[in-house]
């Protein structure tokens, strides 16, 4: 169970760059289609819990979770 579960008044402080990489994706996007350093904005998302990685058809997409 996660925290916002419990809260939905709880806010995750993010980063400029973060927030801006939150903004950016829209639908599931394949993790590969971005650079080595957006995977590392991206990784500390999923930690977050902002994002998600989903594999489909053996290609892992990144994508918002639901909020």
């Amino acid at each position: 169970m996660k925290i916002t579960e419990l809260d939905q008044g709880i806010r995750i402080a993010l980063s400029n760059e973060e927030a801006a990489m939150f903004e950016r994706i829209d639908t599931a996007e394949p993790l590969s289609s971005f650079s080595e350093r957006d995977r590392v904005v991206i990784s500390g998302l999923v930690r977050k819990s902002c994002l998600s990685k989903v594999v489909h058809n053996s290609t892992v997409m990144v994508v918002k979770n639901e909020s």
